[in-house]
């Protein structure tokens, strides 16, 4: 059995809500965030530290996945009248084998395992969607409460071949106003 203490390094980025993506290579230059955009992304959101404390091999070869950790998304500068209708989307690599689940940059030596993404009420956010997910926004300040969750990948699951240590993922974000 090993047990395995790491960290989750979220890199969030904004993109400008100019429908359609379907692929990560189709993401706009994060900078380019036009002027009229209603909200834009905290500084403090842009990279998130999940930490998913220890984690077991037979855990996850049991149950596939982990429970949620919590993270807030905070925003600036947002109008409350257009946030009532915003929808959320996600854009990032994907997992081949669990389509809608993010898959690491590559940086490190994890394998076998990619992370979920859901709304607090247990609502999947499919990265890669089309149309996004609504989302529920605090107008005091902005935050859009999320969860993160890793699960195996099933190549990994039948095969006993996690591998388990720090890693990093980016996932881009737009809201979509009505």
């Amino acid at each position: 059995m090993k047990k395995n203490g790491f960290i989750c390094l979220l890199t969030v980025m904004a993109m400008t809500a100019q429908g359609g993506l379907t692929r990560a290579a189709d993401i706009p230059d994060p900078s380019a965030v036009p002027a009229s955009t209603p909200c834009t992304l905290h500084a403090d959101s842009s990279e998130i530290q999940l930490d998913f404390k220890s984690v077991i091999d037979r855990y996850l070869y049991r149950y596939g996945l982990t429970p949620a950790r919590s993270f807030t998304l905070r925003l600036n500068a947002c109008d409350s009248r257009v946030l009532a209708g915003a929808r959320l989307r996600m854009a990032g690599n994907e997992s081949r084998e669990l389509p809608g689940l993010l898959v690491f940059d590559g940086t490190g030596m994890a394998r076998g395992v990619v992370i979920g993404l859901q709304a607090t009420d247990g609502q999947r956010l499919a990265v890669n969607a089309m149309r996004g997910h609504g989302i529920t926004v605090v107008p005091e300040d902005g935050a859009i409460a999320l969860q993160a969750y890793l699960e195996v990948e099933p190549t990994a699951q039948n095969s006993k071949s996690i591998i388990l240590e720090s890693f990093r993922a980016t996932v881009f974000v737009a809201l979509d106003y009505q």
